[in-house]
């Protein structure tokens, strides 16, 4: 049977279509014909709507809709094109590669106007970085802890999520690190601080401590995550707050119980030299065994596949990510959004835990109170510049190490820059990348910033 548009004339042959696709108008009755008159059914035998629909099969949970109908000599709809994962990941590190040259352009004009040369001293602080073996081995040490708390926000973020309390989190796992290391490996003869449980071995005891740090940093995480899916309070108030709480109560421990008599320094007793994390320099020729790099920083680089493969590889990931884009969306679909909150915050806390496996029994070998030079703080910066990816993550980490180390050079041989210009290019960078809209629009016209999916 043949229907027709009376507006454009065109003409369809699918009885179920009452109006015209292009334009909307009521299809005209079909026209009369002198041809024979086809055989009708009887009402017993006609199919009913229920039988022209297939049947459901054990794994489909819905029936597929019918594609649409296009009009006679109608073009099919083209194919949106596949987009590269490389050319999508470069876009994402393009953007903030330029805001951290424009970010050098604006402080190497702040060098000038104090009076040193901007050429001298981005030397410095650059080519100091890149030395042997004293260089890239303390900017690797110092990229360790930032690639931690880098992930452990950007985790956080996936999931719509501000975690501030990575310093507190980093802080209680470093002391559950230290308490394992010491009660259960053996001490030296002299230490009459601590009585340890057992005597285990390193084979056990380090993989012992590691666990007990991030599930320490876990716990202190998951706690706002809880506090934010039970009772909606902000995990932005609740972290900074945690973050007070546990400083202070670390403090405690560390003066009233477990700190050696006599000790003019806020740090507990050192733990077993069974638990000691390895360091590089006894794998790698030419770096000396002095320079504290140690196993922790092979640990942050499988944390960046870890963290990367359970976003976008998995299921739990995907709903994380669905989470934080749209939680509406989410829930909606069948997502818990209570169970994505907890989640999300026990694994950013157990993230940034691991910053107390590098610091204890990497590097000091016992809790020192007041350790950390806000890695938990600078995580976020890093975490933004990454823009909230494993890969962006890892370099940004490894950008604010090598700030780190050069200021220490910048300070010491320039007449009038401090070593606070690393404070000053961390912050305009920052600014910068919150600037986003500055770089787009002007640069738009090359198709160099479309919005991503990585």
């Amino acid at each position: 049977m043949i229907k027709k548009c009376p507006v454009c004339e065109r003409t369809y042959s699918d009885e179920s279509i009452s109006f015209c696709l292009a334009d909307g108008a009521l299809l005209s009755a079909p026209e009369k014909t002198d041809a024979a008159p086809t055989a009708v059914l009887p009402s017993s035998l006609r199919p009913t709507e229920q039988s022209k629909q297939p049947a459901l099969t054990p794994t489909m949970t819905s029936l597929t809709p019918p594609e649409p109908v296009l009009p006679v000599g109608a073009d099919k709809p083209p194919r949106l094109p596949r987009t590269n994962p490389l050319v999508n990941l470069g876009r994402e590190i393009l953007f903030p590669l330029i805001a951290v040259i424009a970010a050098f352009i604006v402080g190497g004009v702040v060098i000038l106007i104090i009076g040193d040369s901007p050429i001298q001293t981005y030397k410095l602080l650059i080519g100091s970085a890149f030395s042997w073996p004293d260089g890239i081995g303390y900017t690797l040490f110092n990229a360790t802890p930032l690639i931690f708390t880098g992930l452990a926000v950007a985790v956080a973020f996936r999931c719509g999520l501000l975690n501030i309390g990575a310093e507190g989190q980093l802080y209680v796992a470093a002391f559950a690190a230290a308490w394992v290391g010491f009660k259960f490996g053996a001490q030296d003869p002299g230490n009459n601080v601590i009585t340890p449980f057992f005597h285990l071995p390193a084979i056990v005891l380090v993989p012992l401590c590691c666990i007990a740090a991030i599930a320490a940093g876990a716990i202190w995480g998951g706690i706002p995550g809880l506090l934010k899916a039970k009772f909606g309070s902000h995990e932005v108030i609740n972290t900074i707050m945690l973050n007070f709480i546990a400083v202070a109560l670390l403090s405690y421990f560390t003066q009233y119980h477990y700190k050696v008599p006599g000790d003019p320094i806020m740090q507990t007793t050192p733990i077993s030299p069974s638990a000691d994390l390895t360091h590089l320099g006894k794998f790698i020729p030419g770096l000396p065994a002095r320079i504290p790099l140690n196993l922790a920083f092979l640990l942050a680089i499988l944390a960046c596949v870890l963290v990367y493969v359970f976003l976008w590889k998995t299921k739990w990931g995907y709903e994380m990510r669905a989470t934080g884009a749209n939680p509406s969306a989410a829930e909606y679909g069948g997502v818990s959004i209570r169970k994505q909150i907890i989640l999300a915050m026990a694994i950013s806390g157990g993230l940034a835990g691991m910053v107390g496996i590098n610091e204890v029994l990497g590097y000091r070998h016992r809790y020192y109170d007041g350790f950390s030079a806000n890695y938990g703080f600078v995580g976020i910066a890093v975490a933004l510049l990454g823009r909230n990816h494993p890969v962006g993550v890892f370099l940004a980490a490894i950008l604010f190490a090598i700030l780190l180390r050069g200021g220490i050079f910048v300070d010491a041989f320039t007449m009038h820059v401090s070593k606070d210009i690393v404070d000053m290019l961390q912050g305009i960078v920052i600014v910068f990348v919150a600037a986003e809209a500055m770089f787009r629009g002007p640069l738009k016209q090359f198709g160099l910033f479309k919005k991503a999916k990585i």
